[in-house]
């Protein structure tokens, strides 16, 4: 049969023109053509012109993007317009099989239209981002000749009197109208452009943000179908395959998004809150300020939410469409079909097309897409929403930590631990329930929409299925709950456990020593165990929480299918059974989800609520009067006049961003000269309770003059800085600042209220702002010099003016990257007098008039703080005339005092000049006379001892040689694995980046044991097995129940019997199969998260074994923070994260692969569209793992500064605000906030990219298995079967992939604990057994060392060489050399810490080389330079093995002269010891620790540099007791000072490595060219 236009039936005139030309169906539709013809013609052509000029510059730059008026709009009419061709066409085309002859004409014209269409949405894309809105002009025509010829061919067929019955005139209506909605978007185009018809078209500047390159984030600014599928995300993830994506990469946020925005418009609802309330006393409400500024989103994303879900429910109705229509024929009667010819054609029923099986397949395509879209659209909205409320609360909660009262940091009311949580948790919180916040209103929908559906499909019985799910629903909360407060008690175990191993890291050396390395061991394992009980309680809750969501299906579809068996007359029919199936599936989500919905609602009730009494919580003091904003009065007879600017703030008020909006500063011209900086009038200054701390404070602070604070301890002294700093709350009296002299006043008077754009010069010589070095020094997370200079310019000689006033350049010199090392990062701990160095530094380096110095010499040893007066103090500060405030305890510095001010108990004793005082009050006088001799003869004792800050500088130097060796060793490690992976010739990076981890994954589940794995793998396949059988099952019965249709021979003869035996053959066999699936079910979640319970033990058993037993060279090179990331992060991910990833990738792949396998058995034509599909699928997977992963690392790395910048603002309240750097430091909050969110933008926004094109890739499955099946006409209940299957992969793929992703980083966990794992042990065993050594060993304690060479490692040189020596028993020997000569080597080497490659040291005739090394360590004492204590009680540190009798410790106690001490205690031996010893001070420790080696009755004792770092008075005390105590013990002294060992039976001098010089220390004194001679001159 030919093809031709209007068809060629017989006996039709198709052609003919007699009745008119109009009423020729064929012309009306060949007229319809030229609309479409006309618009291909004209923007090829141009399209084409336009793509050739632009593959130059192939990326079009982003600032083009701009909307042309009703973008959005056009975008959704075109695609509702391409929609409604669809249907045009399928319509035609059904209609022309009724015909006798093809009529292109009934398709043709509707195909062309969907090919205009297309193009005109392509064309309008193009001429938008080239911004030439004149070629609009032919789309605009189009729309108008479009929407005639269409008005014709609906007024034509109204005449003809078809009606809405007939689908084309629904489908023509249809059309008519959206070709008018379309012309008028093009008008409005044209209203407010102008480009056409006016004289001056209108110049539009592109938004803001794209001005601006740095905006990467395009989301908002991208046209409506690159906004729904993140098209623009393309280049950033398959970019990250090639290069890691870095910050830079990421951009910055649009302006929309970022935290000050959201922050002001939160704020102003808040405020606006406070004004309109009657009731000052009630607080504003955070929720109603929260849905004013963030409300309007969240409703978009709710539409979104209901779209989807409304859609959703469309594919069990079309699969029970495509089921019951599938062999039902299409064949309609003859007679029919004469009655619908209408101009010439056949015209269809609109309810016949839904009878239409491929109809009804694509139909389903275009809902689940449209669904899909919906669905990530809605997600997207609440995540960006969420970032946005994170990022506002952040700025609110900052905004108001800095206006916080001091009272309530000191007094506790508000700790840093809470203000912390606010940040981490509180918020964290809140964002997540706006993430959810949808859901609470759309699943109620959701569920009553279904059960609606349901009841409709199967009647009554559907009621019983849905109230087994509600029935079950709340025991799912109730798991929920529990398994939240199971987490709450693991993580106090966990901590626990941390503060343990953290406890025998810092003390690992000693542990050795003294080898008591197993018994602590043990007691980090007993907590452990406490932590795997409450673990293993987790995994319970965990496994029935993943079972119910497995079994309740099961159960539901059980109950319904059952009961419908027994109740309902009608079978059940394959259509019914399959729908309804789909429908269970879609119910589980919403009820799953619910529990957490509402768990997560309540969180957030609690968040708000604590965040609403924190910022109802007291502020300080409205300080005005340092902003040079309130008139002071004038006080008579005084000769100062405070004039100042009359603007006073009510303080409760508002409060906003105070460099926001800055107060006018007028100039104003002083009266005379004034000579008083600050003074306080009557003062009465409290913290906070009603009791005043500071009572009748009358002072002044003259300018330009050096006062000093002088007052025994907690007199008032530092308060008294502070509430001149206005920090205390003043109860009464004034606090008077005088003004600038005139010449360095910068501000003039016309600077008007914004003057954020002055340079910080011009600022910081404000009067207002005061150089303040608080008692407790506080740093920064940043670089030293960035902590000297705090934001002001670099200027290089006052830097090294300041540098050298604080000798810091010493310890400058020792750090890796010298004054640009980041101080807190990479275990870098700086010591107190180094911190307070820098403290004070920070102090003089500020350009500002007044000092405040809070007793900078606490910290400092004397050389230092004479140093620091002289060359800070006197010269560097006064010679710039500024004046100085200095609260201190070193009263011999009082002569340099300019004046004086006493205190005492809260109120100011005396003021005045030192003559005054010497004069007016003699007792004081001479208090302080003999107080300065005392000080005077401490100095003298000083000086003898090598000084403390030599000591901290030698600690760091150790620090940071053990550290750069073990970076020289990293590199290599990094070489070497660089090498292992270049095998391929691909560029390595991209192999090893998008690689999935499969050797750490089989380390990780071969750590949980062959049984468990086999265990896991089996129930796993039994299970997913049992679920496809209940399902085909299911098709068996329903099938059999049509008329003579079965599905196996078997059961051909059941539709011949009555329906009883058809029951009595499903049922049982329906209810055996479902209740094995809930149990198979129980057994995989218990298998899966138990499984995860033996390899976290497994792991972290071996991981501490290998830890504490690694030689003492690996702590040396490896950074203590770094090991206890594996304790801690690691350890948390391992033990909670892993066991549920792993179930949820496990479930998702076998339903996914199940899925496919059902498909390809019912159709297997559906393998050859399986091939493209799987290589799309493994592409993006493949990308978005990688990218996921950055996106990942991103967020983490910038979620950490952020912290850290709110808890040291919480801890530097004081300096800040004295410095006046609010300003500053919000402004770097903002940018730490803004990087965190950009970077969770784009992981989320990475997220939806994946998910989309995985629901896309759904939705292709759906409709190849859906058109495959109709193709094959297969039985229709195994179609069914597989259309529900298919359903139920769009679901499951995103889950593949993103637990594929999640997998992926979470073992990089297990990589790097067993990185450690293969770390060397100590060799523990030796050549000797411990039966062979005497049980007194050593009973003489004679040491002979004979040739000996020892290194820290085989890489490294030698440290001693060639030592020879013989130490007789009871000898007292001393070992005295420069530093690093070798000497701690010596001592180490007693023990066998390092490897002693040379030589031998024999001990009472062993080698001790051969020993066990417990058996050698423990009949050994040492004492330790730095005295390490553990927490627990004084028992537990002098005798951790339990052996000794308490007389034994008492007696040691006594010998080391802290018996009495002890008694004293609460508790005695039984007292508690804190962290490190904390409650006792250092000299105290350090003669703990010789307590403890004298209960360890050994012959030998080892002292190494023990006496550096306690006071004159106990180390004679410590010297005394080794004389008596150990008379008959060999004792080997290693000095740091040479003087401790002029009594020495034998001294031996090292140089570098060699023993240089050996005999008694008088022989060697005689000698004057002696190197030991010349150590005891330089005192070395």
């Amino acid at each position: 049969m030919g093809l031709s236009f209007c068809g060629n039936d017989r006996g039709s005139n198709a052609y003919s023109v007699d009745n008119g030309v109009l009423d020729n169906g064929c012309f009306v539709d060949a007229l319809n053509l030229v609309p479409h013809v006309f618009l291909l013609f004209i923007t090829f052509p141009i399209l084409f012109i336009g793509w050739g000029s632009q593959s130059s510059k192939v990326q079009i730059h982003h600032n083009t993007w701009l909307h042309f008026p009703g973008h959005n709009l056009r975008w959704i009419l075109t695609f509702t317009l391409l929609f409604v061709h669809v249907c045009e066409i399928a319509e035609g085309i059904v209609s022309n099989t009724q015909m006798e002859s093809s009529h292109l004409h009934l398709f043709m014209p509707a195909l062309m239209g969907f090919i205009a269409a297309t193009t005109s949405v392509v064309y309008y894309h193009n001429i938008e981002t080239a911004n030439f809105p004149k070629l609009l002009l032919a789309l605009f025509i189009y729309w108008i000749l479009a929407f005639i010829t269409k008005m014709i061919k609906l007024w034509k067929f109204a005449e003809a009197s078809l009606g809405v019955q007939h689908l084309r005139f629904c489908i023509t209506a249809l059309l008519v109208i959206l070709y008018g909605l379309l012309m008028a978007v093009e008008i409005n185009v044209i209203r407010v452009r102008k480009y056409v018809f006016f004289a001056n078209p209108q110049r539009v500047k592109p938004p803001e943000d794209l001005q601006d390159l740095g905006v990467r984030f395009l989301q908002p600014f991208v046209n409506l179908l690159s906004k729904a599928t993140y098209w623009w995300m393309n280049p950033l993830i398959i970019g990250a395959h090639k290069r890691p994506i870095e910050l830079k990469k990421i951009g910055k946020l649009p302006i929309a998004m970022r935290a000050l925005t959201n922050y002001l418009s939160l704020k102003d609802a808040y405020e606006e809150q406070k004004q309109n309330t009657d009731d000052p006393e009630k607080s504003p409400s955070i929720w109603r300020s929260m849905y004013r500024a963030f409300g309007r989103p969240i409703l978009l994303s709710s539409t979104f939410r209901f779209t989807a879900d409304l859609l959703g429910f469309a594919g069990p109705l079309c699969i029970s469409g495509i089921v019951e229509h599938l062999n039902s024929t299409t064949e309609i009667d003859k007679t029919n079909k004469t009655g619908n010819m209408i101009l010439g054609v056949y015209h269809m029923y609109s309810t016949e097309l839904l009878q239409n099986t491929s109809v009804l397949a694509v139909l389903l395509f275009l809902a689940l897409v449209l669904q899909r879209t919906f669905l990530q659209a809605s997600y997207y909205v609440t995540i960006e929403t969420g970032i946005n409320l994170r990022g506002a609360l952040l700025a609110m909660i900052y905004n108001k930590i800095l206006r916080l009262s001091t009272s309530n940091m000191s007094m506790g009311e508000m700790t840093l631990g809470q203000i912390n949580n606010l940040v981490a948790i509180e918020t964290n919180q809140l964002m997540w329930f706006l993430f959810l916040c949808p859901n609470l209103w759309a699943m109620p929908v959701q569920i009553i929409m279904g059960v609606i559906l349901l009841y409709y499909l199967l009647g009554n019985s559907a009621i019983i299925g849905a109230g087994v799910i509600l029935l079950l629903a709340p025991v799912q909360y109730l798991i929920a709950t529990k398994l939240a407060d199971t987490q709450k008690s693991t993580l106090d175990y966990s901590t626990d456990r941390l503060k343990k191993t953290t406890e025998i890291l810092k003390g690992i050396k000693l542990l050795k020593l003294y080898a008591w390395d197993n018994i602590f061991c043990d007691s980090v394992e007993e907590t452990r165990e406490k932590e795997l009980t409450s673990l293993k309680t987790f995994a319970l809750y965990t496994s029935m929480s993943i079972f119910m969501n497995a079994a309740i299906p099961i159960a539901a579809v059980l109950a319904t299918f059952v009961t419908h068996a027994y109740i309902e007359e009608d079978r059940l029919s394959p259509a019914k059974a399959f729908a309804s199936l789909a429908l269970f599936h879609i119910l589980v989500t919403p009820l799953f989800l619910l529990s957490t919905v509402v768990r997560f609602a309540v969180k957030a009730l609690v968040s708000v609520q604590k965040l609403g009494e924190f910022l109802q919580s007291d502020e300080i003091g409205d300080d005005s009067w340092r902003n040079g904003e309130m008139s002071m009065p004038l006080e008579s007879g005084k000769k100062y006049k405070y004039p100042g600017d009359t603007k006073a703030i009510n303080r409760k008020g508002r409060y906003r961003m105070d460099n926001y909006e800055q107060p006018m500063r007028r100039q104003l011209r002083p009266t005379e000269t004034e000579d008083v900086a600050v003074q306080i009038n009557d003062g009465y200054f409290t913290w906070g309770s009603s009791l005043s701390t500071l009572s009748d404070i009358n002072i002044r602070i003259p300018t330009g003059q050096l006062t000093m604070i002088v007052g025994q301890v907690g007199c008032g002294k530092s308060s008294l800085l502070l509430a001149m700093l206005g920090e205390m709350q003043t109860i009464s009296g004034k606090v008077y600042w005088s003004k600038l002299p005139d010449c360095e006043i910068h501000l003039d008077g016309n600077i008007s209220g914004h003057d954020s754009g002055l340079s910080y010069e011009e600022r910081s010589k404000n009067r207002h702002s005061v150089a303040y070095a608080a008692q407790k020094s506080w740093l920064l997370n940043a670089t030293v010099e960035d902590n000297i200079t705090f934001g002001s310019p670099f200027n290089k000689q006052r830097y090294k003016a300041v540098i050298d006033a604080c000798s810091l350049q010493p310890d400058i010199d020792l750090l890796p990257f010298g004054d640009q090392t980041e101080i807190g990062e990479r275990g870098i701990n700086l010591s107190g007098g180094q911190r307070q160095r820098i403290c004070v530094a920070r102090a003089l380096y500020q350009n500002t008039n007044i000092v405040f110095l809070d007793d900078p010499f606490s910290a400092l040893d004397i050389h230092l703080s004479d140093h620091l007066m002289q060359e800070g103090i006197l010269t560097f500060l006064q010679d710039n005339k500024r004046t100085v405030v200095l609260v201190t305890h070193k009263l011999q510095y009082l002569i340099h005092a300019d004046w004086i001010i006493a205190m005492k108990d809260g109120s100011v004793l005396r003021e005045g000049t030192l003559k005054d005082i010497q004069t007016h009050d003699v007792e004081l006088y001479e208090h302080w006379k003999t107080l300065m001799n005392r000080q005077d003869q401490e100095l003298e004792k000083e000086t003898e001892l090598e000084s403390q800050t030599t000591l901290e500088r030698k600690t760091l130097r150790r620090a940071f040689y053990s550290r750069e060796a073990k970076n020289q060793i990293d590199d290599e490690d990094e070489e070497e694995e660089v090498e292992e992976d270049e095998d391929d010739n691909m560029s390595t990076t991209t192999s090893r980046r998008s690689k999935i981890p499969w050797r750490v994954c089989w380390r990780y589940l071969s750590s949980g044991g062959f049984l468990m794995v086999f265990l896991m793998v089996s129930s796993k396949l039994a299970k997913h097995s049992v679920m496809v059988a209940i399902d085909y099952w299911l098709a068996a019965w329903t099938s059999s129940n049509q008329r003579n249709e079965s599905l196996v021979d078997p059961f051909a003869n059941s539709a011949n019997s009555t329906q009883n035996t058809e029951h009595h053959s499903y049922v049982p066999v329906f209810i055996i199969l479902c209740g094995a699936a809930i149990a198979l079910c129980l057994i995989t979640s218990l298998t899966v998260e138990f499984l995860g319970v033996a390899a976290a033990t497994n792991l972290h058993h071996n991981l501490l074994n290998k830890i504490i037993h690694a030689p003492i060279r690996f702590f040396d090179i490896t950074p203590l923070g770094q090991i206890l990331n594996r304790f801690s992060a690691d350890t948390n991910i391992i033990d909670q994260h892993i066991p549920p990833t792993l179930e949820s990738l496990t479930r998702s792949t076998l339903l996914c692969l199940s899925a496919i396998g059902i498909i390809a058995f019912v159709t297997p034509t559906f393998l050859i569209a399986l091939v493209p599909l799987a290589v799309a699928f493994y592409f993006i997977q493949k990308y978005f793992r990688v990218a996921s992963r950055d996106l990942q690392d991103l967020d983490d790395s910038t979620q950490l500064p952020l912290l850290c910048h709110f808890s040291e603002t919480a801890e530097g309240l004081t300096t800040i605000r004295a410095f006046r750097h609010e300003a500053r430091f919000k402004q770097r909050m903002l940018e730490l906030t803004d990087t965190n969110n950009t970077a969770y933008l784009f992981l989320s926004a990475a997220n939806r990219w994946l998910e989309v094109r995985t629901d896309y890739l759904g939705a292709m499955i759906v409709l190849t298995a859906a058109v495959a099946a109709i193709w094959s006409s297969s039985q229709s209940g195994l179609v069914g079967l597989g259309l529900t299957y298919a359903l139920t992969v769009t679901n499951y793929l995103n889950w593949v992939v993103r637990n594929l992703a999640d997998l992926e980083v979470q073992m990089a966990a297990v990589k790097k604990v067993n990185s450690f794992l293969s770390t060397e042990s100590e060799n523990y065993e030796g050549s000797m057994d411990v039966s062979q050594v005497p049980e007194d060993w050593p009973q003489h304690g004679e040491i002979k060392i004979q040739d000996l060479c020892v290194r820290y490692d085989p890489v490294l040189k030698p440290v001693l060489k060639h030592v020879n020596a013989h130490i007789n028993p009871g000898q007292k020997v001393g070992i005295c050399g420069r530093t690093g000569s070798g000497k701690s080597s010596l001592s180490l080497a007693f023990f066998n810490m390092v490897d002693v490659f040379e030589g031998k040291i024999v001990i009472d005739g062993i080698d001790i080389c051969k020993l066990p090394l417990q058996t050698l360590r423990s009949r050994l004492s040492i004492i330790l330079q730095d005295p390490v204590l553990f927490s627990g009680s004084i028992r537990l540190n002098l005798d951790p093995e339990r052996t000794c009798t308490d007389d034994r410790l008492w007696e040691a106690l006594e010998i080391a002269q802290l018996k009495n001490m002890v008694k004293a205690l609460p508790g005695g031996l039984d007292a508690v010891v804190t962290e490190g010893g904390e409650n006792f001070s250092v000299g105290q420790r350090q003669l703990f620790c010789l307590a403890r080696a004298f209960v360890r009755k050994s012959s030998i004792l080892i002292m190494d540099e023990a006496t550096a770092s306690i006071d004159m008075a106990t180390e004679n005390i410590l010297q005394k007791v080794v004389m008596t105590a150990f008379a008959d013990r060999t004792v080997v002294t290693i000095a740091h000072l040479v003087s401790s060992i002029l009594e020495a039976e034998q001294v031996l001098v090292f140089s570098s490595g060699n023993l240089v010089e050996c005999d008694s220390a008088a022989n060697l004194l005689k000698q004057e060219d002696s190197v030991f001679h010349l150590l005891v001159q330089t005192h070395k």
